[in-house]
C-alpha cells in the first residue's frame, strides 16, 4: 500500500517578539529564531525497518509576516537532516497554488475547505496530501515525537485497510508514550481537579484500552500524533473545521456516526516530547469547555440518517464521555469556583476573574447557536465532492506539481 507520512509543523515569530494580537494561537509554536524539535523527529525516521513510504512536512506560520520567512526555515531543517525517505515540504505557497486552482475549476465552492490556521485544518491537510500523492494510507505524526520503535510502520500498516472479524479497519491510532516511558499523564492533583478529572478520567481509558488485550480494539479516544488512517475513510470524512481544540477525539466521533470503528493498536506507540505549554491553567481548561461544549452538541444534534449511526455518550466512556454529559456545566462551575480561589490565595486576581469567567462562557460563548451535525454533514459533502474533483487525472497532476 502507498502510504505518506505526514508531519505538521508549527512556528511562531521570533522569541522577544512573543505574540500578537491576530495571531493563530496553538499550545507550543516554536519561535522562528530557534531550530526546535523538528529535526530530532525527522532524524528519528532513520530507525524505522521500513522506509518505503513518502514524507510531506506541513510548515505552518501563526502570522501572515513570518510565512515566507517559515517556509524558509523548515526547508533548512528538511534540507539539513537525514530523513531517510523522499520529503516534500508544503507550506502557505503551495496551498495558495492549491486554491487558484479550485478556484479555477470550481468558483468558490471549495475555498473554506483547505486552509492553514486551526489544528482541524491542518489535520484536513494531513488528508489531501496523501490524497494528492495517490497513496491507499495517512500516516499523522506530530513534530514533538520521536520513533524509538523499528517495526512502527510494520505495525501501522498490518491491519490497516482489512477486513477482519471485528470490521473494516479504516483508521489505527497509536499512543504517545511520555518522557519517562510511561503511557500514563502525569500531573500534580490541585483542589479544583476533584470536580474535573480529567486526567483520572484519561488515565482510565487508557488502561482500558491501552493495558489490556486483544492487541487492537475498539477505542473512544484517539491522538492526533499517532493516527493511521485508510483512503476509502479520508477521502469521504474529514476533520470538522469548526473544532477548535480536540479535533482528534471528535474526528472519532464523526467516523462512528458513518458506522466505520477507530481502533486502536496497543503495540503501536511513539515516545511524545513536547515543550512545556505557557499558557496558565484557566486558559487551558477554557479551551477545554469550548470543546466538550461543542462535541455534546454535535452528538445533541444527531438526526436519524440512512447510512448512519447514532453515537451515543456511553460508547465514549470513560473519556471522554465522563465530559460530555448533562453534569457538564455543573463540573465546570464546581472546578473554577476552586481554581479562582485558588488563583485568589496566590494573590493573582486577574486570574482568578478569567477563571470564573470561564463559567459564563460554557453558557454563552461556548454555544453554538447552529446545528452542529447538519453543519458537518455539508462539510462532508463538500469534502467528497473536492477529493473526487481532485482524483480526476489533470487536476491531481497540477497539484501534485507544486510540491516542493
Amino acid at each position: 500500500m502507498k502510504t505518506t507520512m505526514v508531519i505538521p509543523s508549527y512556528w511562531a515569530r521570533e522569541r522577544a517578539q512573543g505574540q500578537r494580537a491576530g495571531d493563530a494561537v496553538y499550545d507550543h509554536p516554536i519561535p522562528i529564531d530557534e531550530e526546535g524539535t523538528l529535526g530530532r523527529a525527522i532524524e528519528s525516521i532513520g530507525i524505522l525497518e521500513e522506509k518505503d513510504f513518502e514524507l510531506v512536512i506541513i510548515a505552518v506560520a501563526n502570522a501572515k509576516d513570518i510565512e515566507a520567512k517559515v517556509e524558509e526555515k523548515v526547508s533548512r531543517i528538511i534540507s539539513a537532516t537525514s530523513s531517510h525517505v523522499k520529503t516534500h515540504i508544503f507550506s502557505h505557497s503551495h496551498l495558495k497554488r492549491i486554491q487558484k486552482v479550485l478556484a479555477e475549476s470550481s468558483g468558490e465552492k471549495f475555498a473554506d475547505l483547505l486552509n492553514l490556521e486551526g489544528y482541524s485544518n491542518i489535520r484536513n491537510l494531513c488528508l489531501f496530501l496523501p490524497h494528492l500523492l495517490s497513496s491507499d494510507v495517512a500516516v499523522l505524526i506530530d513534530d514533538d515525537e520521536v520513533f524509538e520503535d523499528p517495526g512502527f510502520m510494520g505495525k501501522a500498516r498490518e491491519f490497516i485497510g482489512k477486513n477482519l472479524d471485528v470490521g473494516f479497519i479504516g483508521a489505527v491510532a497509536g499512543y504517545y508514550l511520555q518522557p519517562d516511558g510511561d503511557w500514563h499523564v502525569s500531573r500534580p492533583i490541585e483542589p479544583w481537579m476533584a470536580h474535573w478529572d480529567k486526567i483520572a478520567r484519561m488515565n482510565e481509558a487508557f488502561d482500558k484500552i491501552i493495558g489490556t488485550e486483544p492487541r487492537l480494539k475498539e477505542t473512544p479516544f484517539v491522538f492526533g500524533g499517532n493516527m493511521v488512517v485508510h483512503r476509502d475513510l479520508f477521502t469521504h470524512i474529514p476533520f470538522d473545521p469548526f473544532v477548535t481544540r480536540g479535533e482528534d477525539i471528535d474526528f472519532l466521533i464523526n467516523i462512528k456516526m458513518f458506522g466505520y470503528k477507530f481502533f486502536l493498536d496497543n503495540t503501536l506507540a511513539i515516545k511524545h516530547l513536547p515543550p512545556s505549554k505557557s499558557h496558565p491553567v484557566w486558559k487551558q481548561f477554557r479551551e477545554d469547555i469550548y470543546r466538550f461544549v461543542y462535541e455534546r452538541a454535535k452528538l445533541r444534534d444527531q438526526e436519524p440518517k440512512e447510512d448512519m449511526r447514532p453515537v451515543l455518550v456511553e460508547t465514549l466512556e470513560p473519556y471522554p464521555g465522563a465530559f460530555l454529559g448533562d453534569d457538564l456545566e455543573d463540573k465546570i462551575e464546581r472546578a473554577c469556583t476552586l481554581l479562582a480561589e485558588q488563583y485568589r490565595a496566590q494573590g493573582s486576581k486577574i486570574d482568578a476573574e478569567e477563571a470564573l469567567k470561564n463559567i459564563k462562557i460554557a453558557k454563552t460563548q461556548a454555544v453554538s447557536k447552529n446545528n452542529l451535525f447538519r453543519r458537518f454533514l455539508r462539510t462532508k459533502k463538500l469534502w467528497e465532492e473536492m477529493m473526487d474533483l481532485t482524483a480526476e487525472k489533470d487536476i491531481k497532476e497540477r497539484l501534485k506539481s507544486f510540491f516542493a
